[in-house]
């Protein structure tokens, strides 16, 4: 650039978020100067007025939604100079609940969550040893309160005016484990925390990630029924995961830089449901009929991978909880009034003969706003058989978890 302007910018609040950040700030903000003739529009993602070209090597959002502070930031500038400096000061305003806090998915997500700037009050759930983690994510110096809470008794507390309802409880996957082991311990807590969420906070989004999701989603939907209080524009299956793993998967295969890959995830949230859309891949790139054979099938078996991995101690955590956190950020940021949030998540849709569908979705301040149809037009010959091989398996455990919660509720 010629004889540009410098514009610094510094962020008040003790996170940093920036270019190839490795760490927190202690106790000064942050600060990077840019050489600009124009005022910010893009750093890390932030989208304010026009353009600075800028990446961030470290955020878990994504190129997309590492527009995390959009909104909620304001913006100052005072010229001197031809020299312009903004202040970035991040408006912690929205209370999040994560329902199994202690699990090995809920302790790394309240760490990430925790880290953002736009909670104001993160609330810990769990039946037990729940107290600890939240003494210790209490000492991180970021503006968000924390608070515990143990045991049936306190769950309606921890609801009390929640914004965004993050739901990883359950048991995970063990080696040999099927998701439809999974279904008969899963099902029934699930069922549990949203009644609770029904009764406590009826208008928060939801964002449920106890698996099987396929069927998790279809049961928190019809206790919400039967509790008078659904909206299907609120209700979330975190199927981010699945969109992590294909950028990456992607990326390394391809040699492209990952912060610029996106590929969108159809389908449902396990197995063969799960379906990357490659020929949509941005940007553009061509796979052989190998390559997408290779990469579809590690793509849905990556949990597996995981599980085999670590010898039965364990399933996909620590990526599960940088997904979610990617996805309770967007949820977020539509909340706080950005107009340009797109995830793929599972939700009720009409986009197919089924009743759930996971597909690129617009979210805004009400929830979902718009399905992305184009995802879905113009599909390769492979990805056509594999959208009607998928349906009747995501059809089937639609309609066991529907049965499911119809079941308990005649029961009742």
């Amino acid at each position: 650039m010629a004889a540009s302007s410098a514009a610094t910018f510094s962020i008040g609040t003790n996170v940093s978020f920036g270019c190839k950040v490795g760490s927190l700030s202690q106790s000064k903000p942050f600060g990077v100067r840019f050489n600009s003739q124009n005022s910010l529009k893009s750093f890390s993602g932030l989208k304010a007025v026009t353009s600075v070209s800028c990446e961030s090597d470290s955020s878990f959002l994504g190129k997309e939604t590492s527009a995390a502070l959009r909104g909620s930031i304001a913006l100052k500038a005072q010229k001197e100079n031809q020299s312009y400096q903004y202040h970035l000061q991040p408006q912690a305003a929205f209370k999040v609940a994560i329902l199994g806090a202690a699990g090995g998915i809920g302790q790394p997500l309240a760490l990430l969550i925790k880290m953002s700037p736009l909670v104001s009050a993160l609330h810990l759930y769990d039946i037990a040893n729940v107290k600890g983690v939240a003494a210790d994510l209490s000492h991180c110096n970021t503006p968000s309160q924390v608070l515990d809470f143990t045991g049936a008794s306190e769950l309606g507390s921890a609801l009390k005016g929640v914004d965004v309802v993050v739901i990883p409880a359950g048991v995970p996957r063990k080696p040999g484990m099927t998701r439809d082991d999974l279904f008969n311990i899963n099902a029934g807590i699930v069922k549990n925390l949203i009644e609770a969420v029904a009764d406590n906070c009826p208008d928060a989004f939801i964002h449920i990630i106890s698996n099987p999701v396929n069927s998790t989603v279809p049961i928190a939907a019809e206790i919400l029924k039967q509790k008078g209080v659904f909206d299907p524009k609120k209700l979330f299956g975190v199927s981010t995961l699945d969109v992590v793993r294909a950028n990456t998967f992607v990326a390394q295969k391809k040699n492209l830089k990952l912060i610029d890959v996106d590929v969108p995830v159809v389908g449902g949230h396990a197995g063969i449901t799960i379906l990357p859309l490659l020929s949509k891949t941005k940007p553009s790139v061509s796979f052989t009929d190998e390559e997408v054979q290779e990469l579809t099938v590690r793509i849905q078996n990556a949990g597996t991978e995981v599980v085999e991995a670590k010898a039965g101690t364990g399933s996909a955590t620590l990526s599960m909880a940088y997904a979610a956190a990617r996805f309770v950020e967007s949820s977020l940021r539509a909340l706080d009034g950005d107009g340009d949030v797109y995830e793929c998540s599972y939700v009720q849709s009409d986009l197919t003969e089924l009743p759930y569908f996971a597909s690129r979705i617009k979210i805004g301040k009400k929830g979902v706003e718009a399905f992305i149809t184009s995802d879905l037009q113009g599909l390769t010959e492979y990805e056509q058989k594999a959208l009607e091989a998928l349906k009747p398996e995501l059809k089937s455990s639609i309609e066991k978890g529907i049965a499911f919660a119809n079941k308990q509720a005649v029961a009742a």
